[in-house]
């Protein structure tokens, strides 16, 4: 695959914009743990393999298992992930994918148990940013930081 455009050099002044956001999300007092684990579920759903592999890589650097992340695609059935992750990952489905259902008032309850309301939005606003990352390097193919793998 080869990258079709550069767009922090096609369109500075907003990506300028877009990369302020992305540090008030990781400065925004969620665990590092957390913001990790649900940009990766995010990127996962919407196919992004560029952020798949940049958010694995930063969670190892900053200590999480190899099992852990293996295991985030099929969270509802590991028990390797606390109440608090497992509601972050259920609010993160139903945000990434909000055109099929919305987010159920169930939800917004069950996940209201395990996160204060302004964490809430904190996450919410953590989960539009990895998605615009998304929408932004699938479309234009990002170019991962590494030699690709040979294939088989």
């Amino acid at each position: 695959m080869k990258q079709r455009m550069q767009f922090f050099a096609k369109a500075p002044e907003i990506m300028k914009a877009v990369s302020a956001l992305n540090k008030a999300v990781d400065e925004c007092g969620l665990e590092v743990s957390l913001l990790h684990l649900i940009k990766l579920r995010a990127s996962q759903i919407n196919g992004c393999s560029f952020c798949v592999e940049m958010h694995s890589r930063e969670a190892r650097r900053d200590g999480e298992s190899e099992q852990r992340l293996y295991l985030v695609a099929a969270w509802k059935e590991s028990p390797l992930f606390s109440p608090r992750e497992r509601a972050a990952f259920a609010w993160t489905e139903a945000v990434t994918l909000i055109a099929n259902n919305g987010v159920p008032d169930e939800l917004y309850a069950r996940t209201l148990e395990h996160f204060s309301e302004e964490e809430l939005v904190k996450l919410s606003v953590a989960l539009g940013m990895i998605n615009t990352w998304n929408r932004l390097c699938i479309p234009f193919q990002a170019i991962h930081p590494m030699p690709a793998a040979k294939a088989a």
